[in-house]
């Protein structure tokens, strides 16, 4: 017999409410990509603001790789597989050897 996981039922303030806060959840990480890549923003400072911010935890790491100056989708993920980081991995995911390869390699 096979379980289905159903959603659980949400009013609509409730529904409003979580379409928000992902809305938002979505602007910082779009912000904060735009200012890796002028330079505004450090690797190091975002693995500071990771261990604060449970929205910037949870941001994948190729999406914020692949938005560093003068890294693209194919260098991010060739430096990926380089320091052996699944793709889909999230900051909160880092090990530390790993989150150490990444500073040592953006500094």
């Amino acid at each position: 017999m096979a379980t289905t996981n159903t959603l659980p039922q949400m009013t609509d303030e409730q529904r409003a409410q979580a379409l928000a806060k992902a809305g938002a959840a979505r602007r910082q990480r779009a912000e904060m990509k735009v200012l890796l890549k002028t330079g505004s923003l450090t690797i190091a400072e975002v693995f500071a603001q990771a261990d604060e911010d449970d929205i910037v935890a949870g941001t994948k790491v190729f999406p914020l790789l692949a938005s560093m100056p003068r890294m693209g989708k194919i260098k991010a993920k060739r430096l990926m597989e380089e320091l052996e980081i699944s793709e889909s991995r999230k900051i909160r995911g880092l090990g530390r050897r790993q989150r150490e390869d990444l500073l040592a390699t953006f500094s």
